[in-house]
């Protein structure tokens, strides 16, 4: 489809599948060769993620690798909050771990922000960030990311997990608002 109506908003497709495939690829095989023998834990932020760290996860080789999710919320519509509030917790025992944040996109960097802090204080021996798309124009937050699938400009955009007030995430294209 090259234009989609998600409530309110008309949105024109702006990364095609195939293009998220290649990225989602790249990134896969950077970390399998930087995580062999690390024994990592992926950690998908819901809901966006599932369906990057789905893809990313298939491609993962290495056998010992782990992933888990929470649930983490900052957006209300197309704004952000500003706040981020923890829904569903970590079950798994980080301490001494390598542990890499799985997340569709970091845009002011407040959920990365905080969920690193959040980790920190469970003693990981190292901790990640993984993110298939990245606003740098946004940042409100200073973030490490070591893996980024694509930089895009500072525009609203649904598909491929990320929503507009709860639809659009079943696209498997990426579609920007038209304004």
């Amino acid at each position: 489809m090259k234009q989609v109506k998600i409530h309110d908003k008309e949105f024109k497709l702006f990364i095609s599948h195939e293009k998220i495939q290649a990225v989602v690829e790249e990134m896969a095989e950077k970390m399998n060769g930087d995580l062999a023998g690390k024994d990592p834990l992926f950690l998908c932020i819901l809901n966006g993620s599932f369906m990057f760290a789905a893809e990313l996860f298939k491609r993962i080789d290495m056998v010992e690798a782990e992933i888990s999710f929470v649930k983490l919320a900052s957006y209300e519509g197309d704004k952000t909050t500003g706040a981020v509030k923890q829904l569903i917790g970590l079950n798994e025992d980080i301490e001494g771990r390598t542990v890499i944040i799985l997340e569709d996109i970091v845009d002011t960097g407040i959920t990365i922000n905080n969920i690193q802090e959040q980790l920190r204080g469970l003693k990981p021996k190292e901790v990640h960030v993984a993110t298939l798309l990245l606003k740098p124009d946004s940042l409100q937050k200073e973030v490490e990311l070591k893996y980024v699938g694509m930089e895009i400009p500072n525009d609203f955009i649904v598909g491929y997990g990320l929503d507009y007030d709860g639809l659009g995430r079943n696209l498997i294209d990426i579609y920007s608002v038209i304004k």
